[in-house]
């Protein structure tokens, strides 16, 4: 089934280093574009340089359109708490630092409930021995990063990840 661009809904997730996770979405069916770049700061037109100085504020992200008639919210999520440590603050393996913050940054009320829905599950599980501190935050402005990113696991022949 094809769906029309104006179908599509948008999710925004930061979990690390935005090469992994655009890479892990992007074998999602139903995901139809992943994106990285900035969200969650406060300069404006970041760029890489600047977001790996910290004073930015901004989080790695990817940006990801899908199509709801063949992927849910909630499945996007379920990925997101799959493919990372939600209770590392600030952290995910070696790289370090308040741009590789655990966010699901909400484009509407329902992502919101879903979200909030979902860490609590996650939380309920017992599958982490520490508290989870994935941050729930409304999305801002998205600054997409330099062309170099884009696609940057794929491009090397590193897509053996696939995930789902």
């Amino acid at each position: 089934m094809k769906t029309e661009n104006n179908k599509l809904e948008k999710a925004t997730f930061g979990a690390g280093c935005f090469w992994s996770i655009e890479e892990m979405f992007h074998h999602v069916d139903g995901v139809k574009e992943t994106v990285v770049g900035y969200m969650g700061g406060k300069t404006e037109n970041p760029d890489y340089e600047l977001i790996c100085g910290g004073n930015t504020g901004h989080a790695e992200v990817v940006q990801i359109m899908y199509d709801p008639n063949i992927v849910s919210y909630e499945k996007l999520l379920k990925v997101f708490w799959d493919i990372h440590n939600p209770t590392t603050l600030n952290r995910q393996g070696w790289d370090v630092g308040d741009q590789y913050r655990s966010a699901i940054f909400y484009h509407n009320d329902k992502q919101k409930e879903l979200a909030d829905k979902s860490k609590e599950g996650v939380e309920k599980s017992g599958r982490w021995k520490n508290p989870i501190v994935t941050q729930i935050v409304p999305a801002q402005t998205f600054w997409k990063a330099e062309d170099y990113h884009q696609k940057y696991l794929h491009k090397r022949g590193l897509t053996s990840c696939r995930f789902i």
